[in-house]
């Protein structure tokens, strides 16, 4: 298929032609979410993302929580359709300013959390011209591999603050992609149900992501183009339940969500290097739910 593309494009176009196409070459793609382009069979993408994410909420509570994550995930193409993915986060978390019966104090944890592991199957894929079109069902499960009775001298810490959950986790949905020479669309729509665990179930979520990655440098290519540059614009709707606490629901937990993330990347063969801002543009939080501030991430990505 890039043989076809630089026929009808020119041989000016390459490089850009091979980078965009081909699987087994680093693609432009979303930073909050997956895509449905493929891992090539038998190769590996190492994905790292620093992530450091502000939280609040009002109330009497007047809560801040600041959480700091790096993490890992790896990938592997076990065919052209079929890629399975791993994922490990380490957290640093605090909350700030706690209200405690010695005065007001700050508390924190850190520690490696819950470990998810995926796979990811094209059930549609149509290859044209300059460009690909794909559908993939994900489904995955999470494991209480972090901690989730962490405490400090004040006692045990709020559930925020812990790295993990203690139960198992399981999420399904669908991705898909459209891509061409000058930009690629993503779209997201997943299913998170969430286990219980000593008595405690942290709500369902629900997400509807969409990216778009666009091309700003170079507007012309030759045959020693480095790499290329795109604006990344990113949505994010997240609608959690309420947390169910055994006896009932937190009345202070849930709630509907949307943020926007303006972003760069940089995109070579090999490797990607990125970065997003995800803002608030309205949130509908039950009760003094905690609510996001604005999310920073950023990372890279190598294909081998």
């Amino acid at each position: 298929m890039t043989n076809n593309i630089c026929e009808r494009l020119g041989a000016g176009t390459t490089a850009v032609a091979a980078l965009l196409i081909a699987p087994s070459l680093a693609q432009a793609a979303p930073n909050t979410f997956n895509t449905a382009l493929p891992v090539a069979q038998g190769e590996f993408i190492w994905r790292e993302q620093a992530v450091v994410r502000e939280r609040s909420s009002g109330g009497p509570r007047d809560r801040d929580v600041s959480v700091q994550a790096l993490v890992s995930v790896l990938g592997y193409g076990i065919n052209s359709r079929l890629s399975v993915f791993g994922a490990v986060p380490y957290f640093f978390n605090r909350e700030l300013d706690v209200t405690t019966p010695m005065g007001r104090v700050n508390r924190s944890t850190e520690g490696f959390g819950d470990a998810t592991v995926f796979a990811r199957y094209t059930a549609y894929k149509h290859d044209f011209t300059g460009g690909t079109f794909r559908i993939a069902p994900v489904a995955g499960i999470t494991a209480p591999t972090g901690d989730d009775n962490d405490g400090d001298r004040f006692g045990e810490l709020p559930r925020p603050l812990q790295t993990g959950d203690g139960a198992w986790d399981g999420f399904a949905g669908a991705v898909t992609t459209y891509q061409t020479l000058q930009y690629q669309v993503d779209a997201q729509v997943l299913y998170r149900e969430n286990g219980r665990h000593n008595g405690f179930a942290a709500g369902d979520e629900t997400y509807f992501d969409a990216s778009l990655q666009y091309r700003i440098w170079p507007r012309t290519f030759t045959s020693g183009t480095p790499g290329f540059v795109y604006a990344l614009l990113e949505s994010n709707l997240v609608h959690r339940n309420r947390d169910d606490v055994g006896n009932g629901t937190d009345p202070d937990s849930g709630g509907t969500q949307w943020l926007l993330a303006p972003g760069l990347q940089y995109i070579n063969r090999r490797w990607i290097v990125e970065g997003t801002v995800q803002l608030p543009v309205s949130a509908n939080p039950n009760g003094d739910a905690l609510e996001d501030d604005y999310i920073v991430r950023v990372g890279f990505r190598r294909n081998f």
